[in-house]
């Protein structure tokens, strides 16, 4: 029989450090959304292929439905609700908005963050690589233009 007893875990979420008693097998987005009510990051398919469950870790694109909460104690994790700073918003979310690449919004916030996680990569010089890097966020109502488009201006240099 596994392990049934809940484990402490400390997340710094958004700059905030949170201390959670969560089950083992407890996914990140299930502890980002039910445990810290952090619900901007989404559900879709539950099982990494669809991307609205993208976060950053540590400056890093992560799938959340795919990361069990557990094995990130301790480090840095961004949703979309800490991507903003006082107010202002990321030359991203100005780029979005700018490019309109949303339509319903609910692949945005994982779209955003993937595309935050790819710049400071530093990865993709030309459209097709960055929608290459992009596939892995997928956006049924057809906001893909508006997506690459926002993500090329910000990595020109058009948004500061």
């Amino acid at each position: 029989m596994g392990n049934t007893e809940k484990q402490s875990v400390t997340l710094k979420v958004n700059g905030q450090e949170h201390h959670l008693e969560v089950l083992p097998w407890v996914s990140l987005l299930d502890a980002l959304r039910e445990t810290l009510h952090l619900t901007g990051t989404k559900k879709g398919c539950d099982h990494g292929q669809c991307g609205a469950c993208t976060v950053l870790i540590d400056g890093k694109r992560v799938l959340s439905c795919l990361s069990l909460c557990v094995m990130k104690s301790g480090r840095n994790i961004t949703t979309i609700e800490g991507i903003a700073k006082d107010n202002v918003l990321h030359p991203v979310q100005k780029a979005f908005i700018d490019h309109d690449a949303f339509q319903c919004g609910y692949c945005t916030p994982g779209q955003i963050c993937s595309a935050i996680g790819l710049l400071n990569e530093r990865k993709g010089e030309t459209r097709e690589e960055i929608q290459d890097l992009m596939s892995g966020n997928l956006c049924r109502c057809g906001a893909n233009r508006g997506i690459i488009n926002a993500v090329m201006a910000v990595k020109q240099g058009v948004y500061e």
